[in-house]
């Protein structure tokens, strides 16, 4: 009889507890199509030889990047957002509106060639600029501002084996426009990436036990891809709306877990769509 009467409570407390759980909140779908630079700036951790950057007007990376991006819009975003900062907005408003009048080229550029395409044909009316370069804590910029201490570190993380910089830091020639992006956006390899920032310059001391890598790291790595996070928190959106974010590769390794564990978005992957944009080409 005892036993039955602390099961009946049991049932009870795990019934009133069901009950007590708040609704899931309505989440926005977002997905993230990780890109090489198609300009070659080569600002980024990953460098582009001169003589392995290809040009994205010459075959067959002009009609894999067509077939690319019809098979995006099959994801129907309803609104896009790139790698520029929100400074340049107005820029963007400009030559999107001049585009979607046909009265501007297309450049080199991945906002362009695939931002600005999918856009027109999916009726987006506005590209969002959610760049940031995020923030140094005093002691690293007091460390940028001394020329000795500053050449210590970049030799450390140009000359590191393990560097994010050093030899993992040199990009292949593309020689598929579906296949490198498929490699990109592959899961496994994000991982990989992630776990290289955790390396060198991560590690780099200035002292013994001081923690002036990861500084360094917080600033230029963590706390600009929160702040990216936060930019497109900042679009105006509704749960029915779906985002589309272009951006460098690299970021993926924190923003892709951060809209994992969102409450407010549902991250979506971009490799269907790229697996199905072979069939277009």
């Amino acid at each position: 009889m005892k036993n039955l009467l602390i099961l009946a409570l049991s049932l009870c407390f795990f019934e009133n507890a069901i009950g007590q759980q708040p609704n899931k909140q309505a989440q926005t779908k977002i997905m993230t199509l990780g890109v090489f630079h198609f300009a070659y700036h080569n600002l980024d951790a990953v460098k582009t030889l001169k003589e392995d950057q290809v040009s994205v007007f010459d075959e067959p990376y002009q009609s894999e990047i067509k077939a690319i991006a019809n098979a995006i819009c099959a994801f129907k975003p309803t609104h896009i957002a790139i790698e520029l900062t929100p400074d340049q907005q107005a820029r963007i408003d400009s030559l999107y509106a001049l585009y979607l009048a046909g009265k501007f080229d297309l450049q080199r550029s991945e906002v362009y060639q695939l931002a600005f395409r999918i856009g027109q044909q999916s009726k987006v009316p506005t590209i969002y600029c959610v760049n940031d370069w995020g923030r140094h804590y005093d002691n690293i910029q007091e460390l940028f501002a001394d020329s000795i201490r500053g050449a210590r570190l970049e030799s450390y993380y140009l000359n590191s084996p393990d560097s994010v910089y050093g030899a993992s830091g040199k990009a292949k020639k593309v020689t598929s426009m579906v296949n490198e992006l498929i490699s990109l956006n592959n899961p496994e390899q994000i991982k990989e990436r992630l776990a290289i920032y955790l390396l060198n310059p991560f590690k780099y001391e200035e002292q013994a036990g001081d923690f002036t890598g990861v500084d360094f790291e917080t600033g230029r790595w963590f706390n600009r891809n929160l702040r990216i996070f936060r930019n497109i928190q900042r679009i105006p959106h509704k749960p029915e709306d779906r985002i589309l974010l272009i951006i460098g590769r690299e970021h993926l390794n924190l923003l892709n877990p951060f809209f994992e564990v969102s409450k407010e978005f549902e991250w979506v992957s971009p490799l269907p769509y790229l697996e199905s944009s072979r069939q277009d080409n």
